[in-house]
């Protein structure tokens, strides 16, 4: 994979961006990258870049401390480390924010602080006069070793912009606009109205150009969740994108419009493959549509014609579902971002396969999505397409790891990446990053956002949990039920007459994934102390008593032990206390052991 990418950088220009500048036409005589046939093909590794690698120089804090400040991530990191990637199994990588934050602010590692969304932060390149081009070659050399990039976007807020008057940087929220002072290149306020492009420096207000206008921002302070009001995410200002500038042929949206073409040339001029939109929720319900259906119109138009889009909409299945895919439910006829992060599996497989909750739990769940994507869905297995599944992610305030117990987390590994989705692992997951033990009681994101490279054989490809998630990638690449399949959850039983799914703490994961006469089985036992022996079901129209499963994984063994498990039909059996005639196959699992059988 290459393309042929501009050679301009706009970054270490000082004054702010515009879009004015920018000639569209240019991009579409370019050969671009291709986009994959199908996601669900491309495991999905995200990584925060300030806190990855730095080749050059160690992070600038303890590496595993609870540190809000920059540690020194770079591109040229990430480059270093793509064999590393690769050699996982991983095809995508998900990157924090790159566009330029506010240079005055030190606590913006995250990216998610955005002052000029057409630049490049120096801040995560070793060649701070040239962060375009450094990270032109990491995703040249991403795409060279047959890795995809997506970036991780804001079209909610900014950063923090400007001040508000007499008050500071963040307000409470009023019913009516503050007065504010936007702020010069040091970060001082200095403006009550926005100031002209040649009076602002290359860091200060907000860029691209366009963007800075008085009426753009809400500027009401702090969302209120008790009054259910718009606002800012404490010193991140919100966007006000339901403006509307009234024009000959009808009302125009100016911010969207801003936000749009900004998108579209950092897809363009950046060779990206798919987008993660942050605090998706908050944005307007027909903004979010407009905007994935302006994405994906302009990706084809280069060429990319499955550019992923996927959001962060951490809410029940009901809000999940109104924005992805066509909301068939709702009246709309544009199509939404094709997925969202998995919230809901994320908290359930986490409590589950650490015996603190039933595993039945897990089957309602996906009973409950069934329901509710019934009118966005046109097949069971379709379903897999419209969730992004992690266990661990730079938002939460504790990682799933737990160092006594491996193979806790191998399980819930070999069940995300058996479960339907696009599977994502976050970095450092794979080498047993257990989260900052420094924060005494006051738990936050900066607990799960250790830098790297300051541990000890940090990228260490002999780690065991490494070795396991990498065959548990190949086992789901070599398998297309994994990733296509239908989902069925399994009852299970420990005599062989009763059957019913798992209620109890610490019981065990049963379900299936079938596509056509091939059935994936993965039993998990979340016990972390005790065997378990049970009877299976499978299905019963592909499978009878002649038929046998071979194991695939198992978190026991460092290859598949290639084990036959005989089927064995019963007659008269309970299944939920109604009687019936059944397929079963016997399996054997140790305290937190998980297999994954075929057929």
């Amino acid at each position: 994979m290459n393309a042929n990418l501009l050679i301009k950088s706009i970054s270490t220009t000082n004054t702010l961006s515009a879009l004015e500048e920018i000639d569209f036409s240019k991009y579409y005589d370019m050969q671009f990258t291709k986009s994959p046939e199908d996601w669900r093909d491309i495991p999905i590794y995200q990584i925060m870049i300030d806190r990855f690698n730095n080749p050059d120089n160690p992070p600038k804090h303890k590496w595993d401390g609870l540190i809000e400040e920059f540690q020194g991530g770079t591109f040229k990191g990430i480059e270093e480390k793509i064999d590393y990637i690769k050699d996982l199994g991983i095809k995508a990588v998900w990157l924090t924010p790159i566009q330029q934050n506010c240079l005055y602010n030190d606590k913006t590692h995250h990216g998610y602080g955005i002052q000029d969304f057409l630049k490049v932060d120096k801040r995560f390149a070793s060649n701070q006069d040239d962060p375009e081009g450094e990270l032109k070659q990491l995703i040249n050399k991403l795409h060279e070793n047959g890795i995809y990039v997506i970036f991780d976007i804001v079209i909610n807020h900014t950063g923090d912009v400007f001040e508000y008057d007499g008050i500071g940087a963040e307000a409470q929220w009023s019913n009516h606009k503050l007065p504010i002072k936007w702020r010069n290149d040091q970060g001082k306020g200095t403006w009550q109205s926005a100031p002209l492009r040649n009076q602002v420096g290359a860091a200060g207000a907000v860029g691209p150009i366009e963007l800075l206008r008085d009426e753009y921002f809400r500027a009401q302070g702090k969302y209120s969740k008790e009054q259910e009001k718009e606002g800012d995410f404490y010193t991140l200002k919100e966007l006000k994108t339901e403006h509307t500038t009234p024009e000959t042929f009808g009302d125009v949206y100016p911010v969207r419009n801003i936000l749009i073409e900004s998108y579209k040339y950092i897809m363009a001029e950046f060779d990206i493959d798919g987008y993660r939109i942050d605090t998706l929720k908050y944005v307007k319900r027909g903004f979010s549509k407009i905007f994935g259906n302006a994405m994906r119109e302009f990706a084809l138009r280069l060429g990319k014609k499955n550019f992923l889009t996927y959001g962060e909409v951490w809410d029940n299945e009901e809000t999940m579902a109104r924005f992805i895919g066509r909301s068939t439910s709702e009246d709309h006829n544009i199509i939404g971002v094709d997925s969202t992060l998995d919230f809901p599996l994320q908290a359930n497989l986490k409590q589950i396969s650490k015996g603190f909750k039933a595993p039945s739990e897990l089957a309602k769940m996906y009973s409950d999505r069934k329901k509710v994507l019934s009118e966005i869905v046109s097949s069971h297995g379709e379903a897999s397409r419209y969730y992004v599944t992690f266990l661990d992610n730079h938002d939460m305030n504790e990682r799933i790891y737990h160092p006594y117990y491996d193979r806790q987390l191998t399980l819930a590994l070999a069940c995300q990446f058996s479960l339907q989705g696009l599977p994502c692992v976050y970095y450092g997951t794979e080498q047993g990053l257990g989260g900052s033990k420094n924060y005494e009681g006051n738990a936050k994101p900066e607990c799960v956002r250790e830098a790297m490279w300051g541990k000890d054989n940090a990228f260490d490809t002999n780690n065991d949990i490494y070795k396991s998630l990498k065959t548990i990638i190949e086992t789901r690449n070599s398998i297309p039920a994994l990733r296509y399949g239908r989902q069925y959850f399994r009852e299970i039983s420990g005599d062989g007459e009763n059957f019913g799914l798992s209620t109890y703490n610490k019981g065990v994961i049963a379900f299936s994934r079938i596509l056509g006469d091939q059935e994936a089985l993965i039993v998990a036992n979340c016990d972390p102390e005790n065997n378990n022996e049970l009877y299976v079901l499978v299905d019963p129209s592909i499978n009878n008593e002649n038929s046998s499963f071979s194991e695939l994984y198992s978190n026991f063994n460092d290859q598949s032990s290639n084990e036959k498990y005989n089927a064995v039909e019963k007659l008269g059996v309970k299944v939920n206390n109604s009687k019936t005639n059944i397929v079963a196959i016997k399996v054997s699992l140790q305290p937190n052991e998980v297999k994954i059988l075929i057929n």
